[in-house]
């Protein structure tokens, strides 16, 4: 097999801001893996948090020598490659490759046989109250919405949104920003909000007050999820996970990981960095799974991949197999 790997940047629409980083673009590395006449594609963006940047995963994919790819599967390159954007981008390149071989979508290969058309939230960026309403009506076409929280005020701007938007469902993600204090002050004012879902409200590795917390809206864990391995001390303090691919190192590792989650009794949620319709492709099958997805990253882009999902509202069509899989 031949790699080829490029950088591709997608811009987008409006600054995108949350608890603790501003962005104007997504950063992407685009991989290509040829196997005679047969092509097989991903995109990663990488995860921000753990020090991945578009520039690092290129350095990490063309640094790869030659007998890396001599027999590479999807099974052997979890041993590898570890978790991360890199792994991401072959592994997605890898099952588009394998559908190909097979003359089958991805999903019948993941013992799917027909997908459903779902239903993604779209996100609202940190912003004031006023700001947040604003962007919330000019959502009008989206039925899900989820709020990007940063800490003080937080309430003020979930209520501004449903003040605008009093049909709308809302989840809300505080992307680590709470303290203990500020969780048991806010929890029962956005359940009074009609909040349906709270993502990562307490720093990773310092969510030790979840334990035992009795909320009237379900937790779920991002930062503090990252793949199958992370999951042991994680059921007795959240109630949903989000699984990204970018974390999980790719769509196999994201399969088992939402396997043993619904054996714990987890939730599943489907989420994802920002990027082009090739980054979420691979995210629609095990979304197939998920009771919340937010696949939404192209529709903050200014630009879209030829060949790009259809999105209609919150509806989200299944890729064709001239995107991926």
């Amino acid at each position: 097999m031949k790699l080829e790997v490029k950088r591709v940047d997608w811009r987008h629409k409006a600054p995108f801001r949350i608890s603790y980083s501003e962005s104007t673009h997504a950063e992407t590395v685009m991989v290509q893996l040829r196997d005679g006449d047969l092509a097989g594609r991903g995109e990663a963006s990488g995860v921000a948090y753990r020090g991945e940047t578009a520039a690092s995963l290129q350095q990490q994919l063309e640094g790869l020598p030659a007998h890396f790819f001599d027999g590479l599967t999807r099974e052997n390159l979890q041993e590898r490659l570890p978790a991360g954007g890199a792994r991401n981008a072959l592994d997605c390149a890898l099952w588009d490759l394998d559908a190909k071989r097979a003359g089958k979508r991805a999903w019948e290969l993941a013992g799917i046989d027909e997908v459903k058309v779902l239903r993604t939230a779209f996100t609202l960026s940190l912003d004031t109250p006023a700001a947040m309403a604003k962007a919330a009506a000019e959502a009008a076409v989206f039925d899900i919405l989820k709020l990007k929280l940063g800490g003080e005020g937080d309430i003020d701007r979930v209520s501004a949104v449903r003040d605008i938007r009093p049909e709308v469902e809302i989840i809300v993600d505080a992307n680590q920003a709470w303290r203990p204090a500020q969780l048991e002050s806010f929890v029962h004012g956005l359940a009074d909000l009609g909040v349906l879902l709270i993502e990562q409200p307490l720093p990773a590795g310092d969510d030790v007050a979840l334990r035992g917390f009795e909320s009237p809206i379900p937790i779920c864990a991002d930062e503090s999820i990252q793949t199958a391995s992370s999951l042991a001390d994680l059921a007795d303090r959240y109630q949903f996970i989000n699984i990204k691919l970018d974390k999980t190192g790719g769509l196999t590792e994201a399969l088992r990981l939402a396997d043993q989650a619904k054996a714990l009794d987890l939730g599943l949620m489907t989420g994802c960095m920002m990027g082009s319709s090739l980054a979420m492709a691979p995210a629609f099958v095990v979304a197939q799974r998920c009771a919340f997805v937010d696949l939404d990253g192209p529709l903050w882009s200014s630009t879209d991949i030829a060949n790009a999902i259809d999105y209609r509202g919150s509806d989200m069509f299944p890729p064709s197999a001239q995107l991926w899989g």
